[in-house]
């Protein structure tokens, strides 16, 4: 114990979504009987999870890389791909190892199904994204996608829409989104599509974070989710920092004896928190 004595608590509900964990499970069993996996795109949005694994041997590769690659395993991560990707695999006799998440997968079958009955889609989500590409790549990318409701103000939208969202996104926001939508008239087919594990981390933080001094969010920066729960932890508690790793907390953030709580995001791993929570108690 250091000479803050600070009280640290994990919120058990924290870490990898069902989604993660399978994906990393598949990745270490054929990481343990091959010595090496190739992975399309980061396995999770968590930098040092990806470093942990790639000491094992886990190759990142991009979508121009996998047009190059022949008769290897390739895993597809827990936010899904574009049908594009399976053509491709197919063609140049790639073993697609899908670690697709279920939730990603029904949710791209919707789409495709909204899609084939010429509906006009609508995709609440983050640009540039990689189940947003996804999702996008069902509708042969004519589905129009948004992070923000503004951008849909110039955009000459059909008096019918239909309205998915990423499954990472807020709630709140989704709601509001359909709202405001009403409200300009359109008839809308509003699907609420977040996954249900992200939605309930969203309601039970509130009740975590208000029993603490001070919060430490644990996430990567290119975490979708860890930007929506960050902002549900620092609105019901305002002392809250968000950091990526150990190394970027400082003293100064705690008082003596403050009460600490340590929360993350779908992709952080329960081994960065404790991390965290070993080097907060030598305060």
């Amino acid at each position: 114990m250091g000479a803050y004595n600070l009280q640290v608590t994990i919120d058990q509900d924290s870490g990898f979504c069902f989604g993660v964990v399978y994906a990393i499970d598949m990745a270490e069993e054929i990481l343990g009987e091959d010595g090496y996996l190739y992975c399309l795109g980061d396995i999770v949005h968590n930098d040092e999870e990806v470093e942990r694994l790639k000491a094992k041997g886990l190759r990142i590769i991009g979508h121009d890389q996998l047009a190059g690659l022949r008769n290897e395993k390739v895993l597809i991560r827990a936010h899904g791909e574009a049908p594009e990707t399976y053509r491709v695999a197919l063609e140049n006799n790639i073993t697609l190892i899908d670690a697709s998440c279920p939730v990603v997968l029904k949710l791209q079958n919707r789409i495709k199904t909204s899609f084939d009955s010429n509906e006009k889609i609508l995709i609440f989500g983050k640009h540039g994204h990689a189940e947003v590409i996804g999702l996008s790549g069902q509708t042969n990318n004519e589905a129009i996608v948004f992070q923000d409701i503004a951008e849909l103000d110039n955009i000459e939208l059909p008096h019918n829409i239909t309205l998915y969202s990423q499954t990472t996104k807020s709630t709140e926001k989704f709601y509001s989104v359909k709202e405001e939508l009403i409200s300009r008239g359109y008839e809308l087919r509003a699907n609420d599509t977040i996954c249900r594990q992200v939605s309930n981390r969203d309601k039970d933080l509130p009740d975590f974070v208000s029993k603490f001094d001070k919060i430490v969010f644990v996430s990567g920066k290119k975490s979708s989710n860890g930007k929506v729960l960050y902002e549900v932890c620092r609105k019901n508690n305002p002392n809250t920092y968000f950091i990526s790793s150990a190394d970027e907390l400082k003293l100064d953030m705690f008082s003596p004896n403050d009460k600490v709580g340590i929360a993350g995001a779908t992709s952080t791993p329960m081994w960065l928190m404790q991390q965290v929570k070993g080097e907060l108690e030598t305060y």
